[in-house]
């Protein structure tokens, strides 16, 4: 079962997945349990898999987001073995690498990049790109005859391949919405050791209050004495000095002539 935080966070990327969902992808919770999803991954047209038609479902944990869902490809598609886990730092073979911010969106397009790469780990086969190309030909027919297939994604039951909502950019390249990086090394003897590069996320930037700041006077610094328009001006700014040092001054004066004075009456008395 669900726990309130899966159930609030799981909502919140189906709404998410409608509105925007990632290139080639296209996921749905199944209608009984939210913590399983089925998904769809078309072939992009520059690769192997061009024209396939790819089904697999996302397990998550009842503790989502806080850890990482199993995720299996059921397609044959010569790049995973079917309704087998697969091995990589948005799966549940890792929990140390996952990252609480990644979603639904992200685990599928990060699949995708490791679909397209070469790399192996546990749950992935070796094939040519004609054998790739062959299962592709044969993957929607192969959905087809598939119950659950069927039940998942019923609007994609039609005789010719249906393409998900957003077809149009490749994830091939690189660009500001790509997922983290994934780095594969494997080992004779335990499952590929896998590392991410994680995109910073920006600090949002709040804007600073307004401190106001003392106007400063404007000097005119004289020019040449060769010019009349430069001699007045130096006169007029002489005499800004001389009133500026006279309200400065006169006070001060003022007080003490009234000091002076006190101590004369003083004296007298």
């Amino acid at each position: 079962m669900a726990s309130k935080a899966a159930q609030k966070r799981l909502t919140k990327e189906y709404v998410a997945m409608q509105r925007e969902p990632p290139p080639f992808i296209w996921a749905v919770p199944d209608e009984k349990n939210i913590l399983t999803w089925n998904y769809i991954i078309r072939g992009p047209p520059d690769s192997p898999f061009a024209g396939g038609e790819y089904h697999g479902v996302l397990l998550f944990p009842s503790e989502y987001p806080f850890k990482p869902p199993g995720i299996k490809m059921l397609t044959p598609s010569g790049r995973f073995h079917p309704d087998k886990k697969i091995c990589f730092s948005m799966s549940d073979f890792h929990p140390g690498t996952w990252n609480p911010a990644w979603s639904v969106a992200t685990i599928l397009t990060g699949l995708l990049s490791f679909m397209l790469s070469d790399e192996m780990t546990t749950g992935s086969v070796t094939s040519s790109d004609a054998q790739k190309r062959a299962y592709a030909s044969r993957s929607h027919m192969w959905n087809l005859g598939q119950v659950r297939f069927k039940e998942a994604f019923p609007e994609y039951c039609t005789p010719t391949v249906k393409e998900v909502p957003n077809m149009g950019e490749s994830v091939k390249g690189s660009s500001s919405s790509a997922p983290p990086t994934l780095t594969f090394s494997s080992s004779p003897i335990s499952p590929a050791t896998i590392t991410t590069t994680t995109t910073s996320i920006p600090t949002p930037i709040t804007t600073p209050k307004t401190i106001p700041i003392p106007a400063i006077p404007n000097i005119v610094v004289p020019a040449s004495e060769g010019r009349g328009e430069d001699k007045h001006t130096s006169a007029n700014t002489a005499a800004s000095w001389g009133q500026i040092m006279w309200e400065k001054w006169r006070w001060g004066l003022l007080i003490a002539l009234a000091v002076l004075l006190s101590r004369l009456s003083s004296a007298q008395v």
